[in-house]
């Protein structure tokens, strides 16, 4: 009822605003909440609210019909490892609506000029809440579930196209979707007969999620080693706790599993000295034991979570880790063009040799840990 109530009371006051009326065009679309809303007929001016909103406009290339930002796009981080962000360095000369992760400021909206027509916004359950928001500025809130591309391809599939239907855009979407699935299926395909017995035991570590981590950050269902058959030591982590995307093990876990290849995530280096990944390694006597270390297999790869996942980043990791374990079937492929490929495809424009810049070339790199 007091739903039912708030959305009435947010249509009213959308239809009497200034320059409004009562017979402008408009439909009806379900978001990713099962919330019903009515929208206008042509949608032109939009604001992204959450991590990984704007991405995801980036790749429907409708990303210049933003009216204002967050936080997140004016002032970053001392190294922005957002591929999307590196690609459009513009998102820093919109005004503000809020601060990231969601902190929607109802009156800095409001106060706007031109007004967005719909607010997109993922990860309800942090930040505003979609209704209070859509009641105090009578702009729709379009829910959104971010997904993966693993266990939740659905999700993420699901709102690229409730995007791409609400921006007038839903052929783009079955393309950005189609090229995740053909560079799934090459990856697949070139590794996928790779015998057991060939297939070197990983570890990812360093992983970054909401912020930087040390060694022992890592997840069971990392993607690039799902599309590399990769065996992935943590893997079993899953199964204790279904669809386990994050997790910090103990660092004798790790000397225990004895990982062949170590990759670390290079956003790690954001970390002081001593908490670090790489420092970790190098100073930690525990992990001089590690396979992966006496034999000189630690290598680097591109943030795989800056604000929310960097999807073009995990297929480029994805290309790269399969480089380094099955060399002969990557042997026509160089995983820094491809990177570039896919960020042009995606992002409009080229990130990753500028983001490897800023972390000293570690990334798709055999990192020397000496210690």
């Amino acid at each position: 009822m007091l739903y039912s109530l708030l959305t009435a009371a947010a249509l009213v006051f959308v239809l009497l605003r200034p320059g409004l009326s009562w017979s402008q065009e408009v439909r009806t679309i379900t978001d990713a909440a099962g919330r019903v809303l009515s929208i206008p007929q042509k949608v032109t001016r939009v604001i992204c609210s959450g991590a990984g909103c704007l991405r995801l406009l980036t790749y429907l290339q409708v990303h210049d019909r933003i009216v204002a930002v967050d936080s997140i796009e004016l002032r970053g981080s001392p190294i922005d490892a957002r591929p999307y962000a590196i690609a459009n360095p513009r998102f820093k000369n919109y005004p503000l609506f809020g601060e990231f992760r969601g902190l929607d400021n109802p009156e800095l909206i409001a106060g706007l000029d031109p007004q967005p027509q719909v607010i997109f916004k993922t990860f309800v359950g942090t930040g505003q809440d979609p209704d209070r928001v859509q009641v105090k500025t009578g702009i729709p809130v379009v829910t959104l579930e971010y997904g993966n591309l693993t266990y939740g391809r659905q999700k993420l599939n699901q709102s690229l196209r409730l995007m791409a239907a609400v921006m007038g855009v839903e052929r783009r979407a079955e393309e950005v979707i189609a090229y995740f699935d053909a560079l799934e299926g090459d990856i697949r395909k070139r590794t996928g007969d790779v015998p057991l017995s060939k297939r070197p035991s990983c570890y990812i570590g360093g992983l970054g999620q909401s912020g930087p981590h040390g060694l022992q950050s890592t997840e069971p269902s990392f993607a690039p080693f799902v599309f590399t058959h990769a065996t992935n030591v943590a893997a079993d982590l899953s199964s204790r706790q279904k669809l386990l995307s994050h997790a910090t093990v103990a660092k004798e876990q790790i000397v225990v599993w004895d990982p062949q290849v170590i990759f670390v995530d290079v956003s790690t280096m954001r970390l002081d000295p001593s908490a670090n990944a790489l420092d970790q390694l190098r100073s930690d006597p525990v992990y001089h034991s590690l396979t992966a270390v006496r034999d000189d297999r630690v290598y680097g790869l591109f943030p795989y979570n800056s604000y929310n996942q960097n999807f073009e980043a995990v297929f480029a990791n994805a290309y790269f880790v399969g480089k380094v374990l099955y060399p002969e079937r990557f042997s026509d492929l160089d995983p820094m063009a491809k990177a570039e490929e896919i960020a042009v495809f995606l992002n409009g424009g080229q990130a990753f040799e500028q983001l490897n810049r800023e972390f000293d070339g570690l990334a798709f790199s055999r990192i020397q840990i000496g210690y």
